[in-house]
């Protein structure tokens, strides 16, 4: 059964309004759905938990919105092979839940998980300070079931961590943004939940101490699960987490305060304190411009990028993952004229990503910036999947 219903603001599409808003109650569902929009032409776009419906361009033309919502069902968890397979619209939180009841986790932890289901996070290619150490939303999934735009259903990958055969449909469909289907099930390799895990906060370092920090601990060998270094000024707090059997965890952080000597260790309220600033900082908007980098790059652009940007907003803050080279500032503007140039003159250093901006921002400063040399790829990948171009038209990089 599917129920359809008048769009409201919550269903806007990088602030483009559907016409209808359709809610299946099963994968086949929203398959028939799909395969009628191919008949008539109507172009679609596919929302979860809408934690992320501000990347990427406006879409050319929006005719529907198919929401995930119900198709929360996990499909298979067998947790002696450490998988599991759900459908699309649950949250992460719901399937954390399932997978916590057998002692295991899907090692990823992008904000808003209670709202964040598997499909968008997939789409959107979502991830937080996990990444440090377990890798991207890539290297987790190993199987995924699609809706193409003509209404068929695809399947890729497998069920069992190391897949080599074939087509990489799981991997290509991670950041696609729903330009190239729906996602209808994933597969995912799932981690046994750490025996422990500590925190500690690091505080009042300038780049360069995050630098060679970053260059020290290499040196030791020491292995964080997660690590972020959060500022509002010019100075980071810098948070570094171990997980693991307890003995390895004592053991590294006694190694990192051999290292670091103000080095706070968090108690619980104080560790999951500084994860949520986190998670606040990352959600915060309606300005959210994501930086990439390399790691050792970190003065520069603290120096040249991220100075004349911050001081176009208010609120927000901004996260540096040190090891990934990944940043993200975030707060409001209502300057769009000169945090557009802005945003123009840090993209001639390193690659800038608009997350959420103002339409005006959006119109002065594209949000992706220059595509590069593999458009002509992206372009043919979405002409095999979607060659009548209905699927978010013009989302994507290069107006794809």
């Amino acid at each position: 059964m599917i129920s359809s219903r008048p769009a409201t603001e919550n269903d806007s599409v990088v602030g483009v309004m559907p016409k209808v808003v359709c809610l299946p109650d099963t994968v086949d569902d929203a398959a028939s759905r799909i395969a009628e929009s191919e008949r008539t032409g109507e172009s679609l776009a596919f929302i979860g938990g809408g934690t992320d419906l501000e990347i990427g361009s406006p879409p050319d033309r929006l005719d529907v919105v198919i929401r995930t919502e119900r198709l929360d069902r996990v499909i298979e968890h067998a947790p002696s092979d450490q998988i599991i397979t759900v459908e699309a619209g649950m949250t992460l939180t719901r399937l954390q839940s399932v997978a916590g009841a057998h002692g295991q986790r899907l090692a990823l932890d992008p904000p808003l998980a209670d709202r964040a289901t598997i499909g968008g996070i997939i789409a959107a290619n979502a991830f937080g300070p996990l990444r440090t150490r377990y890798g991207s939303v890539r290297d987790l999934i190993i199987g995924i079931s699609i809706i193409r735009a003509d209404g068929v259903i695809a399947r890729g990958g497998g069920k069992v961590v190391k897949n080599v055969a074939g087509f990489d449909l799981p991997k290509l469909m991670v950041g696609s943004l729903g330009t190239l289907g729906m996602i209808a099930t994933a597969t995912f390799r799932l981690h046994p939940l750490p025996e422990a895990s500590e925190t500690l906060l690091i505080k009042n370092q300038s780049a360069s101490d995050l630098r060679n920090l970053m260059a020290e601990m290499k040196r030791m060998q020491l292995e964080a699960a997660a690590l972020a270094a959060i500022t509002v000024g010019p100075r980071f707090d810098v948070a570094v987490r171990f997980e693991g059997f307890r003995t390895g965890v004592v053991d590294q952080r006694e190694r990192l305060r051999s290292l670091i000597a103000v080095c706070e260790l968090l108690d619980p309220v104080g560790e999951q304190r500084f994860w949520r600033r986190h998670d606040e900082i990352r959600a915060a908007g309606p300005m959210r411009l994501k930086i990439a980098a390399l790691p050792s790059a970190i003065e520069l652009v603290m120096r040249d990028v991220v100075p004349p940007l911050r001081g176009l907003l208010a609120a927000g803050g901004f996260i540096w993952y040190p090891k990934l080279g990944l940043g993200f500032l975030t707060g409001a503007t209502t300057a769009d004229q000169e945090i557009a140039a802005a945003i123009r003159k840090a993209r001639e250093t390193l690659a800038l990503t608009i997350e959420a901006a103002p339409l005006g921002v959006r119109k002065l400063a594209n949000s992706w910036g220059e595509p590069g040399a593999a458009l002509p790829l992206m372009h043919a990948m979405k002409q095999r999947f979607d060659p009548t171009r209905r699927l978010s038209p013009g989302r994507f990089v290069g107006g794809i």
